[in-house]
C-alpha cells in the first residue's frame, strides 16, 4: 500500500492511497498518523479504494507524516561512513562497528517530495543526502533487534539536506550538527508498507539530469531492526517517529567530490534540480532556491 498526505486547492489536508487508477481519498477527516496509531491502514485502504480517484495534479503532496513526533537520523551505511570521514581527514572510530549512532533533527523542517529547497543561510557548501526512513507504527521500549522491525508501519524516501561548511564549524565544538542539518528534510511522495519494499531497493540521485549517486538498501551495515532497538533503549519509540537510515554509499556530494574531485561534483547552487529515487518509494524532485540572508547574532559575528 502506498499512502500519501495531500493539501487540496482549498487548503484542506487529506489522506489517500494509490493504485493504478490514481490517488483514492479516505472519506473521513483523518490523518495518516491517526490511521497508523489505530492500526487501521488495511481497513482504510479497502474503504478508500471504493472512492473515485482524484487528479494528483490538483493537489499538493505533503510529507506522508507531516508532523512526526521525532526524527532520528542514523549513519548506517559503511561505505558512506568510511568515505565521508576520509573527506574531512578523519578515521572511522571502531565504536561505529559496535553500536549504531544517530542524531535528533527538526520535525518542523520536513518538506514534501516536490517542494523547493532553499540553501541554508550562510552556507556555500550545500549538499543532499540520499536515504530511506522507516515510520514507526507501534510503540515500544527496549525492543529486541530480532523483532523491532515489526514495529514499522512503512518506509519512505528521505533526504537530509546538509550545509557542510556550517556542519563542520559546529562540530568543532563537540556538539551538533544543528544549523548544518536542520534547514530542510524532504520525504515522500508516499509511505510504502513494509511488505512491498524490496530488500535490495535501488537508490539513485541526479543533479540537473546528470547521474550522481547509485546504491542499494541491502548495503546497510546496521539493519532497521537494530537501529530501532537502539533508539528504543531506555526510552520509547512511538507511532509516527521517523528512523532515517543515513546516507547510502555515494549518496551525497561530500563523498563524490572526495572521490572524483570538486570540479566534477560541485556543491549545489540555486537553480539546480535534484532528483532522488528508490525502488517502490517514488522520487523526490527538488528545485534549489537561494538562501535567505543570515541575521547576525552580534556585531561582527555570523
Amino acid at each position: 500500500m502506498r499512502w500519501s498526505t495531500y493539501r487540496d486547492s482549498e487548503g484542506v489536508e487529506g489522506v489517500g492511497v494509490w493504485d493504478a487508477n490514481g490517488l483514492h481519498p479516505v472519506s473521513t477527516e483523518v490523518s495518516l498518523l491517526d490511521l497508523i496509531r489505530a492500526e487501521s491502514l488495511p481497513a482504510a485502504y479497502d474503504e478508500a479504494r471504493g472512492q473515485p480517484p482524484i487528479d494528483p495534479s490538483t493537489v499538493t503532496l505533503l510529507p506522508p507524516v507531516p508532523r512526526p513526533p521525532s526524527i532520528r537520523d542514523f549513519m548506517a551505511f559503511e561505505e558512506h561512513v568510511v568515505t565521508s570521514f576520509a573527506a574531512i581527514g578523519a578515521e572511522v572510530d571502531p565504536l561505529w562497528y559496535r553500536q549504531p549512532v544517530f542524531y535528533f533533527t527538526n520535525p518542523a523542517a520536513l518538506r514534501g517530495a516536490h517542494d523547493a529547497i532553499p540553501v541554508s543561510p550562510g552556507s556555500a557548501a550545500f549538499d543532499y543526502e540520499l536515504e530511506i526512513a522507516a515510520v514507526i507504527g507501534r510503540a515500544g521500549a527496549d525492543l529486541d533487534p530480532e523483532t523491532a522491525a515489526e514495529h514499522i508501519a512503512g518506509y519512505l524516501l528521505f533526504c537530509d539536506w546538509s550545509a557542510r561548511d556550517l556542519q563542520s564549524q559546529e562540530m568543532r565544538l563537540n556538539l551538533g550538527p544543528a544549523k548544518g542539518k536542520d534547514g530542510a528534510h524532504s520525504c515522500g511522495p508516499w509511505m510504502l508498507t513494509p511488505d512491498e519494499l524490496p530488500a535490495a531497493a535501488a537508490m539513485t540521485a541526479s543533479v540537473n539530469g546528470q547521474s550522481y549517486s547509485s546504491g542499494r538498501l541491502d548495503a546497510l551495515y546496521w539493519s532497521f531492526g537494530e537501529m530501532i532497538a537502539y533508539a528504543s533503549r531506555g526510552t520509547e519509540v512511538i507511532p509516527g517517529d521517523l528512523i532515517g537510515s543515513g546516507t547510502v554509499g555515494t549518496g551525497c556530494i561530500l563523498e563524490l567530490s572526495r572521490t572524483h574531485g570538486s570540479d566534477a561534483y560541485p556543491w549545489l547552487q540555486p537553480g539546480d534540480e535534484v532528483r532522488l529515487e528508490a525502488t517502490g518509494l517514488g522520487a523526490i524532485e527538488a528545485h534549489i532556491e537561494p538562501a535567505v540572508p543570515a541575521v547576525p547574532l552580534r556585531k561582527g559575528t555570523p
